[in-house]
């Protein structure tokens, strides 16, 4: 499986992009507007923060889903291991812990702005028919929502003491329109291609990862698929370093239908709960 790298300043950025997006789910983009120095800086900050005991005054409220998620918080779809991993989940309404900067709120807002530049490329590039049916453009789905999650992610060193089967991500598929990540500290990205085979996803630091979610999957009823991704436990001398990762997940607005049976909200709560972070008895994310 052949994950293409695509310079952002070329000519036919947005039809090789959407070329890689349809064969493989996945795109690599380089000369991005991101600085490369903003995200080795936030880095630095959320590593403090996580190797630090602050964290725990910032534990999620169920309710919201905003907050610190303490290791071995949630499971892959299917899965009842606990992936090895502990993250903090930013929303533009929630706020950031005491010691870090802006950085992350800088990273963010950026971020944003150039997954509404892929999604304009994702619609202008699919089938006249298909964008007839969309109740909205993509970039106004998701511009400015309060559903899009930055979600910082510390996958610690192993430790040798490890429950059977568990690795730092589980098979799965993203939930959202679109994710859009800074390449990760350490690698272990995979993707699956249509016949079962694993691929790492080669990213050099500076570049971005971008993957297709079920939603947009949904949304254009399969023109792209949501492809199957893991992050795989690292060997050698790599098993004792910590590896750090920045998603940014692209959720379009709470109203936004996605399909005949299902809302952005429907079908996000529908999901949290199967992969534990929503326990059914709480209420729906407003």
């Amino acid at each position: 499986m052949y994950v293409q790298t695509v310079d952002f300043k070329s000519l036919h950025a947005s039809e090789n992009f959407v070329d890689s997006l349809r064969s493989t789910g996945f795109a690599v983009v380089k000369n991005h507007p991101v600085s490369p120095d903003l995200i080795c800086d936030t880095f630095r900050e959320w590593e403090k923060f996580f190797a630090g005991t602050e964290k725990h005054a910032y534990t999620f409220d169920p309710c919201v889903q905003a907050g610190y998620f303490p290791f071995k918080s949630e499971n892959a779809k299917g899965y009842t291991v606990k992936d090895l991993k502990e993250f903090y989940h930013y929303y533009t309404w929630h706020g950031l812990p005491n010691s870090l900067s802006q950085n992350t709120v800088r990273l963010y807002e950026i971020l944003e702005e150039i997954a509404c530049t892929f999604l304009g490329w994702i619609e202008e590039n699919a089938p006249q028919d298909l964008r007839e049916t969309f109740c909205m453009s993509l970039p106004d789905m998701v511009r400015h929502s309060r559903n899009s999650l930055l979600r910082i992610l510390h996958y610690p060193p192993l430790t040798e003491n490890e429950e059977e089967g568990a690795i730092r991500a589980h098979a799965h598929e993203d939930i959202n329109l679109i994710t859009v990540f800074p390449a990760a500290s350490t690698s272990g990205l995979q993707v699956r291609d249509l016949v079962g085979e694993w691929h790492d996803v080669q990213c050099e630091p500076g570049e971005v990862v971008i993957n297709a979610g079920d939603m947009l999957q949904m949304l254009t009823r399969r023109y792209y698929i949501s492809t199957t991704h893991r992050v795989i436990n690292p060997l050698g001398s790599e098993v004792r370093r910590s590896r750090y990762a920045m998603p940014l997940f692209l959720h379009a607005h709470s109203h936004v239908r996605i399909s005949e049976t299902h809302t952005q909200e429907s079908y996000l709560n529908e999901r949290l709960n199967e992969i534990g972070l929503l326990p059914a008895d709480q209420m729906p994310i407003k």
